[in-house]
Protein backbone atom coordinates (compact mmCIF):
# COMPACT_ATOMS: atom_id res chain seq x y z
CA UNK A 1 0.00 0.00 0.00
CA UNK A 2 1.54 3.70 -0.83
CA UNK A 3 0.91 6.71 1.19
CA UNK A 4 2.65 9.23 -0.84
CA UNK A 5 1.69 10.84 -4.17
CA UNK A 6 4.38 11.55 -6.74
CA UNK A 7 4.79 14.47 -9.26
CA UNK A 8 5.39 11.96 -11.48
CA UNK A 9 1.60 10.52 -10.88
CA UNK A 10 0.03 13.95 -11.22
CA UNK A 11 1.68 14.59 -14.41
CA UNK A 12 0.63 11.19 -15.60
CA UNK A 13 -2.64 11.88 -15.08
CA UNK A 14 -2.51 15.71 -15.47
CA UNK A 15 -1.07 15.01 -19.07
CA UNK A 16 -3.58 12.98 -19.92
CA UNK A 17 -6.86 14.92 -18.96
CA UNK A 18 -5.49 18.14 -21.00
CA UNK A 19 -4.97 15.26 -24.16
CA UNK A 20 -8.38 14.72 -23.53
CA UNK A 21 -10.20 18.53 -22.79
CA UNK A 22 -9.66 19.91 -26.12
CA UNK A 23 -11.71 16.95 -27.59
CA UNK A 24 -14.61 16.96 -25.96
CA UNK A 25 -18.09 17.82 -27.65
CA UNK A 26 -20.94 19.27 -25.09
CA UNK A 27 -24.60 18.94 -25.84
CA UNK A 28 -25.89 21.51 -24.03
CA UNK A 29 -25.55 24.72 -20.90
CA UNK A 30 -25.17 21.53 -18.54
CA UNK A 31 -22.41 20.26 -20.25
CA UNK A 32 -20.61 23.66 -20.27
CA UNK A 33 -20.83 24.29 -17.10
CA UNK A 34 -19.13 20.93 -16.17
CA UNK A 35 -16.33 21.29 -18.87
CA UNK A 36 -16.02 24.74 -16.97
CA UNK A 37 -15.87 22.91 -13.62
CA UNK A 38 -13.30 20.49 -14.84
CA UNK A 39 -10.54 22.58 -16.37
CA UNK A 40 -11.38 24.83 -13.40
CA UNK A 41 -9.97 21.30 -11.74
CA UNK A 42 -7.13 21.13 -13.97
CA UNK A 43 -5.95 24.58 -12.95
CA UNK A 44 -6.25 23.89 -9.62
CA UNK A 45 -4.25 20.69 -9.96
CA UNK A 46 -1.54 22.82 -11.75
CA UNK A 47 -1.80 25.59 -8.80
CA UNK A 48 -1.39 22.74 -5.94
CA UNK A 49 1.44 21.33 -7.74
CA UNK A 50 3.54 24.64 -8.22
CA UNK A 51 2.91 25.19 -4.19
CA UNK A 52 4.00 21.73 -3.41
CA UNK A 53 0.52 20.64 -2.03
CA UNK A 54 0.48 17.26 -3.97
CA UNK A 55 -2.37 15.43 -2.34
CA UNK A 56 -4.84 18.44 -3.06
CA UNK A 57 -2.97 18.68 -6.91
CA UNK A 58 -4.00 15.00 -7.14
CA UNK A 59 -7.30 15.09 -5.81
CA UNK A 60 -8.12 18.04 -8.22
CA UNK A 61 -6.84 16.13 -10.96
CA UNK A 62 -8.56 13.03 -10.02
CA UNK A 63 -12.26 15.19 -9.66
CA UNK A 64 -11.52 16.33 -13.15
CA UNK A 65 -11.36 12.74 -14.46
CA UNK A 66 -14.22 12.22 -12.71
CA UNK A 67 -16.19 14.61 -13.98
CA UNK A 68 -15.45 13.41 -17.75
CA UNK A 69 -16.24 10.13 -16.84
CA UNK A 70 -19.11 11.11 -15.18
CA UNK A 71 -20.24 13.32 -17.82
CA UNK A 72 -19.77 11.12 -20.90
CA UNK A 73 -21.82 8.23 -18.71
CA UNK A 74 -24.51 10.87 -19.09
CA UNK A 75 -24.15 11.60 -22.32
CA UNK A 76 -23.40 15.19 -21.39
CA UNK A 77 -20.21 14.99 -23.12
CA UNK A 78 -19.08 13.26 -26.45
CA UNK A 79 -14.95 12.63 -26.24
CA UNK A 80 -13.91 12.98 -30.15
CA UNK A 81 -11.53 10.30 -31.16
CA UNK A 82 -9.50 11.13 -33.97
Amino acid sequence: MRDTVTIEEIDKWLDRIEAIVDKIEVFDTKGEEMLTNMNAYISDCKHFKENGDLVKSFEAVIWSWAILELCTELGIFKQIVE
